[in-house]
């Protein structure tokens, strides 16, 4: 049951059409794991706080550097050298008092990827291909959402993954793009918020899913795209996991 303070701080959101009391009790109710807490993370960990849901996981090995401060939102000067995770854990508690962040510093590797998903609906917030096809594959042998986001520069792309449904992460990418990516801060804000947005629709129940599409942004001309996406019928992924 929603406390009066949790009905104070969410009225705004209760009052949205097919959202209501129920609604935020299912957000309360909710888990999810952000793989990340750069500046996809950033977005996607504090719009998720705010909005109340209950149990968030945040899973990166990285420590904050100096050059992560132009779209990394959730760190600062005074956390450069500590942990993401504890600087994001820090600052999303200070956010919102009422709901449970678990710090996990780790590298995920094919090692530790199971341990460290269990059953959470996973947020894709990470910057290279290899890893976000581990997780891929954990969630199509889980049968797992999969909230994927991606930046370059000022372009960036998201779609939801829910397996059995829609084409999996390795039906849209094959090749590795090379070496540190290029961004600035707003393209993580833009798709960080749609992936959040994502998450919110999908635990609550409400709207249309970003399945089967792939949303395209471009930031300097300013436009969103939208093109449909199909299972590659080669898929291995796709065909182990059935």
């Amino acid at each position: 049951m929603l406390s009066q303070q949790e009905l104070a701080r969410y009225e705004r959101q209760i009052m949205i059409p097919d959202w209501g009391e129920a609604g935020q009790e299912k957000l309360k109710q909710a888990k999810i794991m952000v793989a990340g807490a750069g500046g996809l993370g950033s977005a996607v960990l504090t719009c998720l706080a705010v909005a109340g849901v209950g149990r968030i996981r945040i899973i990166d090995g990285d420590r904050v550097d100096l050059s992560n401060l132009n779209r990394q939102t959730l760190h600062s000067d005074k956390d450069i050298g500590r942990k993401k995770v504890d600087s994001a854990k820090e600052r999303l508690e200070a956010l919102n008092e009422d709901i449970r962040i678990e710090a996990v510093g780790q590298t995920i590797t094919e090692e530790n990827v199971l341990d460290l998903v269990a059953d959470f609906p996973i947020v894709d917030a990470l910057d290279n291909l290899p890893t976000r096809l581990l997780l891929n594959r954990v969630a199509l042998r889980r049968n797992l959402p999969l909230f994927h986001g991606a930046v370059y520069g000022f372009e960036g792309r998201a779609t939801t993954i829910i397996p059995g449904q829609t084409p999996c992460l390795r039906c849209l990418y094959q090749g590795v793009l090379p070496g540190r990516i290029p961004v600035v801060g707003v393209t993580p804000a833009v798709i960080g918020c749609v992936q959040a947005t994502e998450v919110i629709k999908y635990i609550i129940g409400i709207g249309e899913l970003l399945t089967n599409r792939l949303l395209i942004y471009d930031g300097l001309s300013l436009r969103f795209s939208e093109t449909k996406l199909r299972k590659d019928p080669d898929c291995a992924e796709c065909q182990s996991s059935q």
